[in-house]
């Protein structure tokens, strides 16, 4: 049975750095979903340019420009979807107001925030990509025309599937590349591959089937179905589950081979779609510029929640909450219109706020 030991972590001062410095570059190409649509992101002039892509990114970029677009898309769902499923949490995936790091220094430690970032971003690059496929955007791939047959169910497989196959290899290529060939005996390269292939696989495991009906009358004597991705909504709650049940590892060694383990003996291995990190979080309690970190003084929170995540006492460190009374304008006596509309009046009410002290 091979033996299992921890891996000696007294590396050099500079190595470390080097690490962190590393890490960071690794999910820097989120800017792109910062720069106007206006400017180009493809062609040998514009990927040497762009900020935050590595140099292995920006050979990415040039070999394969027109896929460059839906990276780009891609960044501005991570950014979307990370903020609206933290939303009512402490860390609610702020972003810098400048600069390459789009989640700020936050994103060097190897946290479980790290971690969903990480599988966030991959499964993004993955769905962007493949939606550019299926709608004929891109010249190297189109619908997936490997699902034919009859299913087991009896339905035959047809219509326009999506390409997944295309849209993760590239989410490998593009996504992977800081990490490969470059310190992967560390802790954090295998922390943040571990990621990269969590995200992926919650779109895998998830993908839906659709189908037509075919018959006198639409009986549905026969259906033609095809398999489409599942909408990243759905990934960003998966992946959000994933996140609150993250695992925490080490790294130690099975034989000569570097591996991520529970730091927790008693804990079962993490499977391939769990999400793992290194490093407890911050409590994001209170404002740390430096690290991109700004606090939840003022943030509004659930005044009537105790237990729940955006309940105040959570979401501002404490009972360090105020209730303020503020007016609001809501819709109102909504009437259906025949046909097809619903009309509403515009009603002005006033309701209790909460809101964390500074």
């Amino acid at each position: 049975m091979p033996t299992v030991s921890p891996v000696n972590l007294t590396a050099p001062l500079l190595l470390l750095l080097l690490w962190a410095t590393h890490s960071t570059m690794a999910t820097n190409w989120l800017s792109l979903g910062r720069l106007p649509r206006s400017r180009p992101v493809s062609g040998a002039a514009p990927c040497g340019r762009l900020r935050g892509l590595t140099p292995g990114q920006v050979g990415v970029c040039r070999a394969r420009g027109e896929v460059m677009e839906s990276v780009r898309k891609a960044a501005e769902m991570v950014i979307e979807e990370c903020q609206h499923q933290f939303r009512n949490r402490r860390w609610n995936c702020s972003t810098t107001p400048r600069g390459i790091n789009v989640f700020g220094r936050v994103m060097n430690q190897g946290t479980r925030e790290a971690a969903f970032v990480h599988a966030l971003s991959s499964a993004a690059v993955a769905v962007a990509v493949t939606r550019a496929c299926t709608r004929g955007e891109l010249e190297r791939c189109g619908c997936d025309r490997k699902v034919r047959g009859v299913s087991p169910e009896g339905f035959q497989w047809s219509g326009c599937s999506d390409n997944l196959s295309y849209g993760v290899a590239f989410s490998q290529t593009f996504v992977d590349e800081p990490e490969r060939g470059k310190g992967l005996s560390a802790g954090r390269p295998l922390m943040n591959l571990h990621n990269n292939e969590a995200g992926r696989k919650a779109i895998l495991h998830n993908m839906q089937v659709e189908c037509k009906c075919h018959g006198v009358s639409g009986s549905c004597e026969l259906r033609t179905c095809w398999k489409v991705m599942p909408p990243f909504r759905r990934v960003g709650i998966v992946l959000k589950e994933r996140f609150d049940g993250a695992t925490e590892v080490r790294l130690t060694r099975i034989g000569s081979r570097p591996a991520l383990l529970p730091r927790d003996p008693y804990v079962k291995p993490p499977a391939a779609r769990d999400l793992v990190y290194l490093s407890p979080s911050p409590d994001f309690c209170h404002l740390d510029p430096d690290n991109g970190i700004p606090g939840t003084a003022g943030r509004r929170c659930n005044g009537t929640s105790r237990l729940a995540p955006d309940g105040c006492e959570l979401v501002c460190c404490g009972p360090g909450y105020k209730a303020g009374r503020a007016e609001v304008v809501q819709r109102c006596s909504c009437k259906f219109s025949w046909c097809c509309s619903v009309r509403c009046q515009q009603c002005k009410n006033t309701v209790t706020i909460h809101t964390c002290r500074v």
